[in-house]
């Protein structure tokens, strides 16, 4: 009688414990993967758009709605990249705080239909990633202050890796001749990455994968990578490739693997954020060094 008190007084400890968790909702997979490496299990991490999804065509559902309802912390990447969150933020009445991990980040400004609007994807860049870490550290050390500690000591540990491989990318790309640093990918999510290392990416959709290009555009791609001499094109994980796999036929350039842009891999090397950014850095040196 004594042992089984004993494990039911433990079973109600362990399960106080899981209910006090912080419970964090983030907006993407890269967004989860970074917040768990900082908070190892503090937290109680519901994610919306998984590995592989894109999160430009996301549409929540009924449980999303429940998740961000409940949660103490949302952690969006903001710079417009989740225009769908704010309408399930409000029309879920969800009493949490959001915090976008980007800001602070200086943001390109491109051209879409038109209008100037920010570029999103400023995860590319590993030197946005610190500011990413830092804002989501403090935001975690705000909500939850008794493992504040706990959380700046996981930012520094994370901090390190990250500095670590940008010394290994700023080497390899470093490396690159200007004949080899023009790329084709599915749609423009690499601009940080190409401005850190003097890159340049060209794509046939825009910032959104909404956003469909023009039999016109198409063929205006294919005749620049011909004039140019661009020795590979690049599928991403969250698109269709056959158009890429078009594009590379008719240009007569050789698909040179699967970036991971807007989501990590299911599985795998890419299913963490460093993991997928060695990954992209492996696959574009092995495609472009001469």
């Amino acid at each position: 009688m004594r042992t089984l008190i004993a494990l039911l007084t433990l079973s109600f400890a362990l399960l106080a414990h899981a209910e006090d968790k912080l419970k964090v909702v983030t907006s993407f997979s890269i967004l989860a993967d970074i917040t768990q490496q900082i908070a190892g299990d503090k937290l109680e991490v519901r994610n919306l758009v998984g590995a592989d999804a894109d999160a430009h065509v996301y549409q929540p559902s009924a449980e999303d709605a429940k998740a961000v309802f409940a949660a103490d912390l949302i952690i969006a990447n903001g710079l417009g990249f989740e225009p769908w969150l704010a309408r399930l933020m409000a029309s879920s009445e969800a009493p949490g705080t959001r915090i976008d991990a980007s800001a602070g980040v200086l943001p390109l400004m491109l051209d879409e239909d038109g209008e100037k609007v920010p570029d999103p994807h400023a995860w590319q860049n590993l030197a946005n990633a610190e500011i990413y870490v830092q804002n989501i550290a403090k935001a975690l050390g705000q909500a939850d202050p008794q493992n504040a500690a706990h959380y700046n000591a996981g930012r520094d540990a994370y901090l390190a890796q990250i500095r670590s491989l940008l010394v290994e990318a700023r080497a390899g790309l470093g490396l690159l001749p200007p004949t080899q640093r023009n790329i084709v990918t599915s749609h423009d999510a690499f601009a940080y990455l190409g401005q850190a290392y003097g890159l340049k990416f060209v794509a046939p959709q825009g910032l959104s994968t909404a956003d469909e290009p023009s039999a016109a555009e198409v063929a205006a791609l294919i005749r620049q990578i011909r004039a140019e001499g661009i020795k590979a094109v690049f599928v991403e994980n969250i698109r269709d490739p056959r158009l890429i796999q078009q594009i590379a036929n008719e240009a007569g350039a050789k698909v040179g693997g699967t970036l991971y842009s807007d989501a990590l891999a299911s599985e795998g090397s890419a299913s963490t954020y460093l993991g997928m950014f060695k990954h992209n850095l492996d696959t574009l040196l092995a495609a472009l060094k001469p």
